[in-house]
């Protein structure tokens, strides 16, 4: 007995929005930490506010497209789930940091979005409208793409596969095979192709983890780990998490990745100077 093309679709929806619900869970630690010391001095606040644009912007997307519950059901979630993270982090900032995240607030996910959805609203209509705000979340899926590809580069030059786990990569690339194939499914090429992208990301990823699996660390570290260096890998390993999530219809942030890695280093050299100084 054939199974038809729309259940496959249920199935592969549903696998992706289960995957994708893990996935935006994976910054809770961090936000525990910023609970328990009262503070998200050291934090950055980046990653969770694209989040938010990319849900909406893909609410906005499936409530064109109609017959898209699954696009709705996650996204609805990733909306709710930023905004608590938002939200906390605000709360717990410094006076510097609230304005900041405000501002990126404002002209993101009120004026950014709201500029894209009266254009869209007035200059395009039908399945014209549909096809012009399928091309905005394609393409801003692909331009996150350099998350992975900066992480995979540090991986490469530090020959430490720290911050990128196989497990973390090996389900990011199963969330790329769901969503690919639930696009497919309904032949929206949209949602699939940036998915191929995501799952070659995603063997990559893994292939280059089996090959510096064992190998040692170019950069040195304190045995007792630095505790603001520690604030920051954590970080890290969150815009990690859901900067490549973006490319399985979820999203936060390449951009903040490079200062990330500035800042790290910074932090790794300060601590080596001191230690030579002191010897």
């Amino acid at each position: 007995m054939a199974i038809s093309s729309q259940a496959l679709a249920f199935v592969f929806g549903l696998l992706g929005n289960v995957i994708s619900f893990m996935v935006f869970l994976a910054p809770l630690p961090t936000f525990y930490k910023i609970y328990k010391k009262k503070s998200a001095e050291g934090y950055q606040s980046l990653p969770y506010v694209v989040a938010l644009f990319s849900a909406m912007l893909w609410i906005y997307y499936a409530l064109l497209k109609t017959k898209a519950t699954f696009l709705i059901t996650i996204n609805s979630f990733g909306c709710l789930i930023e905004t608590l993270y938002i939200f906390l982090f605000i709360f717990y900032a410094p006076t510097k940091l609230r304005f900041q995240t405000a501002r990126m607030l404002v002209l993101l996910n009120v004026l950014g979005f709201g500029v894209m959805l009266a254009l869209t609203l007035v200059l395009a209509k039908g399945e014209r409208r549909l096809k012009v705000l399928g091309w905005i979340c394609l393409v801003f899926n692909l331009t996150v793409f350099a998350a992975p590809l900066f992480i995979m580069g540090k991986v490469i030059k530090t020959k430490s596969v720290e911050y990128m786990p196989f497990a973390l990569s090996f389900f990011l690339t199963l969330n790329a095979v769901m969503w690919f194939f639930y696009g497919l499914l309904l032949k929206d090429y949209y949602i699939a192709l940036p998915n191929v992208v995501g799952f070659m990301f995603g063997i990559i990823q893994m292939i280059l983890f089996m090959i510096f699996k064992n190998a040692k660390k170019s950069i040195p570290i304190k045995e007792e780990p630095n505790p603001q260096l520690h604030q920051l890998s954590e970080q890290k390993m969150d815009v990690v998490k859901l900067g490549t999530m973006v490319c399985t219809e979820l999203s936060p942030v390449a951009a903040l990745q490079p200062n990330m890695e500035v800042v790290v280093e910074a932090v790794i050299d300060n601590i080596q100077n001191k230690q030579h100084l002191t010897k």
